[in-house]
């Protein structure tokens, strides 16, 4: 009997938890395409929804990109349909990340135990606990990551002041040019549309005291009823990287940091990611390690761990603004 085809409504709830992905200043850079004839979703990248000062070689976008296609694999698995991927299949395209396939399966992909962490995982800008992240948990997410082709350090107490000092570099050359907080106010406060963007609410509170590098996005900005709060002395910071550079590799990052967190989220863990000293290559290239291994030879991402209150989502597109379905049967 020929295989069955994986029908439009669960494609498209399987896509509406995509969407929950993390991405670049939540710009939510991705686009989906079903054929049902075929049984092949296409992931593009949305260059409507690029940032040229900020990323300009289009990194961020791969790895929200990346962020969105893990969760859907998750979702699909645990639906009993594992996904079959193929990363930058068309050289001549290069906005077309991926095309997936879904085939029935038994259940016994073990990324479909992630799927109750999809919805409770939200980025967090308010403070941490000084409660230490246990090694066992840290040593789980450094397995995520390396199950995805990628790599996780956490972060020594040197390393920890150095990238602090990387981070804050990064912060002050963005105050200084004007078309980088041009691009960031797109997308921030009040700039945000209501379905993308990081709304003022999400900004968490003005850092007072403490070493966590967690990113203003008001840049100066008055943000009324903001409080300012004190953040941890030692956070658990952790550098995910990948063992090239290239559009693939940004893709893996995507996929390895998403099911960091969402690891991290059932082992009850708050996370917040940091970008902005990776934005920049010269500052990129201060957060290796070069004690890390291969693995991780190429800095991605700025993760910090720990213990902190509950933070409310911030928004995202309808599904019917990023999933468009062909029924047009093929030649």
């Amino acid at each position: 009997m020929p295989a069955r085809i994986a029908d439009v409504a669960s494609v498209t709830a399987w896509v509406d938890a995509a969407t929950r992905a993390p991405s670049m200043h939540n710009a939510q850079p991705w686009k989906f395409r079903y054929v049902p004839a075929t049984g092949v979703l296409q992931l593009r990248m949305d260059t409507a929804r690029s940032m040229p000062r900020t990323d300009p070689s289009g990194r961020g976008m791969h790895v929200g990109c990346g962020a969105a296609l893990f969760n859907l694999r998750v979702a699909a698995a645990h639906a009993g349909w594992p996904a079959e991927v193929r990363l930058l299949p068309d050289p001549a395209d290069p906005t077309l990340v991926a095309t997936v396939s879904f085939a029935e399966g038994d259940g016994s992909d073990p990324v479909s135990g992630l799927r109750p962490a999809i919805g409770l995982r939200h980025s967090s800008r308010e403070p941490f606990t000084d409660e230490p992240v246990p090694e066992e948990l840290l040593a789980g997410l450094m397995g995520a990551a390396r199950a995805e082709g990628a790599g996780m350090s956490v972060l020594g107490e040197w390393q920890v002041d150095a990238v602090v000092e990387v981070a804050r570099d990064a912060e002050q050359d963005e105050s200084l040019s004007s078309d980088v907080r041009d691009e960031i106010a797109r997308w921030t406060g009040p700039g945000a549309d209501g379905s993308a963007g990081i709304p003022a609410e999400s900004f968490g509170p003005r850092p007072h005291a403490g070493r966590a590098p967690v990113r203003d996005f008001a840049m100066g900005r008055p943000v009324p009823h903001r409080r300012s709060a004190d953040f941890e002395q030692s956070p658990c910071l952790a550098v995910l990287g990948t063992p090239q550079d290239r559009p693939q590799d940004w893709l893996i990052a995507g996929q390895a940091l998403e099911r960091v967190l969402l690891r991290a989220t059932l082992d009850g863990l708050s996370t917040s990611l940091n970008s902005q000293a990776l934005e920049r290559p010269d500052l990129r290239w201060l957060l290796r390690d070069p004690h890390s291994p291969t693995t991780s030879a190429f800095p991605q991402m700025l993760l910090r761990l720990g213990y902190g209150p509950t933070v409310e989502p911030t928004p995202r597109r309808a599904v019917s603004e990023v999933l468009e379905v062909d029924r047009a049967a093929p030649p």
